[in-house]
């Protein structure tokens, strides 16, 4: 094999791996631009009953929006927060909130019997909610249960990474 013919071959492959990276960043561009909606990535605190409501009212319809209703030193109620900051970041199409009970300006509705308590909310509308949501998990719960439990009721939708990695994979598959 001459030194020309090797650098032919050699070429080929280097162009080869070119376009697989470019296939790559294609099919990566485009999901995003697939994935509908605005992005969060975090959980929001919500100070006010008035910012609850626009919060609600004014998010787009698509979007999921998951409110903790929870009170300082309330059983689950920490426990559930730390496991909002999780989700919020593996789920970033989805609108993770919380707000203290006592700011909700319905304070009798959220008494501490009820405390944590989970809303769900799409276009506006309450699609679920859980009342005491602490007495669904063992006495130390963290993210990864309550994640089964959204998903149980079909309330989260399918991790955006696990999608792209599956269509990495097929990808490195077809090499």
């Amino acid at each position: 094999m001459s030194i020309q013919e090797y650098e032919l071959i050699h070429q080929d492959k280097e162009d080869e791996n070119c376009l697989r990276k470019y296939r790559r960043q294609c099919m990566q561009d485009m999901h995003q631009k697939l994935s509908f909606g605005p992005r969060y990535g975090f959980v929001y605190e919500l100070e006010t009953g008035e910012q609850f409501l626009e919060t609600i009212e004014k998010e787009q319809k698509i979007t999921t929006i998951v409110v903790h209703i929870y009170e300082d030193g309330i059983k689950g109620c920490d426990a559930l927060n730390n496991s909002f900051t999780y989700l919020a970041a593996e789920y970033p199409m989805v609108k993770f909130c919380k707000i203290k009970a006592s700011n909700t300006g319905a304070r009798d509705r959220f008494s501490s019997e009820v405390l944590p308590t989970l809303l769900v909310y799409k276009g506006g509308e309450l699609i679920s909610n859980f009342i005491s949501i602490a007495e669904q998990f063992a006495e130390e719960f963290f993210a990864g249960d309550v994640e089964s439990f959204l998903n149980e009721y079909g309330l989260l939708p399918e991790r955006e990474i696990q999608a792209l990695e599956q269509t990495n994979m097929e990808e490195e598959d077809m090499e």
